[in-house]
């Protein structure tokens, strides 16, 4: 990854900005999770609905913790065994977590992405940053640059080109707010296998 468009991309981020970017799983729309004017911005860039929330991208577990309250105690071995990679976790939000990112609701989804170009500008910036689909509201999936770029190009302030492409495959979402985890979307990582880790960790 060039420097310089690293700088540029995080340069926007600081600005209230949305960035474009590829990640392991799909193409995403990254901003600062705590400036609501860029949160504004994803939702009218994407046609969004407001009750609709915004998955997040962290770089570990200290960023999870940041997130999230009252995480359960297998949480740490799910995020041991599947980050970076395709899982999202949705977890009780952590007071700080803005309203508008989470469509007032009080719980948050978070994951680790197995990519360079995410990993990186979340070090630039210093905190997290979003992770929804870089596509409009509703539509199908974009898997490749050219895509990308025909969509988004003119709508987001910049398109982060690095990396290998997205694997296509949207991430597995699993709630681990109670006592059993709830599959929400099935994706990259078995929900048995989370099950599994889930279920080892209790004994």
């Amino acid at each position: 990854m060039k420097s310089e468009d690293l700088e540029k991309a995080v340069n926007h981020l600081k600005d209230a900005g949305v960035v474009a970017i590829p990640t392991d799983t799909l193409y995403g729309l990254a901003a600062d999770v705590f400036n609501p004017t860029a949160l504004d911005r994803i939702f009218a860039i994407k046609g969004r609905p407001d009750d609709l929330a915004l998955p997040v991208l962290v770089n570990g577990w200290d960023q999870l913790n940041k997130m999230a309250n009252d995480l359960p105690l297998p949480a740490e071995k799910l995020v041991e065994r599947f980050w970076p990679g395709g899982l999202t976790l949705v977890v009780q939000k952590a007071p700080d977590v803005p309203d508008r990112l989470t469509a007032g609701i009080a719980t948050v989804a978070v994951r680790m992405p197995d990519h360079e170009a995410p990993l990186a500008l979340i070090k630039g910036l210093g905190g997290p940053i979003t992770g929804t689909s870089a596509n409009i509201s509703g539509g199908p999936d974009l898997i490749s640059l050219a895509e990308l770029i025909d969509q988004m190009g003119t709508r987001v302030d910049y398109v982060l080109k690095c990396g290998p492409e997205p694997k296509g495959t949207a991430s597995t979402v699993v709630d681990i707010t109670s006592n059993t985890p709830k599959l929400l979307r099935e994706g990259a990582i078995p929900f048995d296998q989370v099950l599994t880790v889930w279920d080892s960790s209790q004994n």
